[in-house]
């Protein structure tokens, strides 16, 4: 038997360091050739490394979260034969390991379904794995998303009750992120606050716990990313309401006439399209401006970003040379980046080069925001909540359905004047829709 080093690929793209955001094996587990044994997130996409020969691992090479250089040992695999390992280095290697605390493997949580009613801009994409840690309250094997019941059996929910626990707050440790009983005595022992005369207040328990969550992954790559924007760009936001009335009844008659052969429209590929022909006239937004070159560079194409939300954070897929495509073909690319990155599957390509943004909140987007730009773009578009209110036109009162678009601009580059005109041009054109269809 020998040893097989498998080391940090060279990714491409003079990539020299990845971010260690998933185990898919542990120490002694069996590896077949070709299987995925590590995920590794780069500055834009999740990175999947299988391995190249059978055995079994002997030691992982690093914790999650932790930032590994191309060429690193990444895992160490016992196979059969010689192995790519000299004998006097696996000896010197085994007892670095023996002194080395075994890094465990944490498991993956569960998929969470995507939720119809949201826009197609809000998909899920693939969580990294939580990083395995060696106490109680670490090993939480299956996380629950925000505003997800708590899993539990009925008895577990009872002696809860009558605990007075809120099991909301107690980490799970059983199958497919189950609530047990020794989970509730573990909460109790950490010092989680019960009520005395139990039952019936739950909601009114005291608590004094709490939990440190690391910032890796997606989210810190998210976290570096809205500094360095926030940090490096002077932003102005300006906001208009448009009368969304007349292009919304347009949506609802194409969808009635082709939605089951096209596909259905939503308003996102509506807003592309003004946005493609505003950009005509405006072409100082289509632009990328790179501050330590003080160049601005123009693009002729519209790679066209859209926002997308997930549980584990924002990342930002584009839409290439939207103005070469009608609305069902955008709003089919929407779709299948949406699925790609809701698969884990979007590549590095297709997450990088927009040259101006969209962001939406669909139904919840509120009344208005102060978008953050996509660095190193100079403009982002902000899609609000639609509403229907009373409005005054020619003397009357009508019911008409309004929105407001809140979008950001560098300051640098863009004057207040030309973000307001650029905003009052797509305003023009979804508020007389058959102007989209004009060339």
């Amino acid at each position: 038997m020998g040893q097989h080093v498998i080391k940090m690929p060279d990714i491409g793209e003079g990539i020299a360091e990845v971010e260690l955001v998933g185990w898919k094996v542990g120490v002694g587990d069996a590896v077949s050739e070709d299987q995925i044994v590590a995920e590794v997130m780069t500055d834009k996409a999740t990175v999947e490394i299988p391995s190249p020969v059978a055995g079994t691992v002997l030691a992982l090479g690093g914790a999650l979260g932790e930032t590994m250089a191309v060429g690193s040992e990444l895992l160490r695999l016992e196979v059969a034969g010689e192995g790519n390992v000299k004998p006097g280095e696996a000896a010197a290697a085994g007892e670095a390991a023996a002194e080395k605390p075994a890094v465990a493997r944490a498991p993956e949580p569960p998929p969470r379904l995507p939720d119809p009613k949201l826009e197609p801009a809000s998909v899920a994409v693939k969580a990294p794995d939580a990083p395995a840690l060696t106490n109680h309250e670490s090993r939480i094997t299956n996380p629950r998303f925000t505003g997800e019941a708590p899993l539990a059996s009925p008895a577990v929910r009872r002696r809860a009750w009558d605990l007075g626990i809120e099991l909301r707050f107690v980490p799970p440790t059983g199958p497919g992120g189950r609530v047990m009983h020794a989970d509730l005595d573990a909460y109790v022992a950490r010092g989680g606050q019960v009520q005395a005369t139990g039952g019936g207040s739950s909601g009114y328990a005291r608590r004094s716990g709490e939990e440190q969550i690391p910032v890796m992954g997606l989210r810190r790559r998210i976290a570096q990313k809205m500094q360095d924007s926030w940090r490096r760009i002077p932003h102005i936001t300006y906001v208009e309401e448009i009368d969304v009335t007349e292009v919304e009844a347009l949506r609802g008659k194409l969808n009635a006439k082709w939605g089951k052969e096209r596909g259905k429209l939503t308003f996102l590929p509506f807003l592309a399209r003004a946005m493609v022909l505003a950009l005509r006239d405006f072409p100082q937004m289509n632009a990328r401006y790179d501050d330590e070159a003080n160049v601005i560079t123009r693009h002729h194409g519209v790679q066209l970003g859209i926002a997308t939300q997930s549980d584990s954070g924002l990342s930002v897929p584009v839409v290439a040379h939207a103005e070469s495509l009608d609305l069902w073909q955008i709003a089919a690319e929407i779709a299948r980046l949406a699925a790609a990155v809701r698969a884990g599957k979007a590549t590095r390509e297709e997450l990088s080069g927009s040259t101006i943004t969209i962001t939406s909140l669909g139904p919840i987007g509120g009344i208005m925001s102060t978008p953050i730009i996509n660095h190193p773009e100079v403009a982002i578009v902000g899609v609000n909540r639609m509403i229907e209110r009373p409005c005054i036109r020619n003397g009357l009162v009508e019911a008409r359905k309004l929105m407001n678009l809140s979008s950001s601009f560098d300051h640098r580059v863009v004057d207040g004047m030309e973000s307001a005109e650029f905003v009052q041009a797509i305003r023009a054109l979804l508020e007389n829709p058959a102007l989209l269809f004009v060339e």
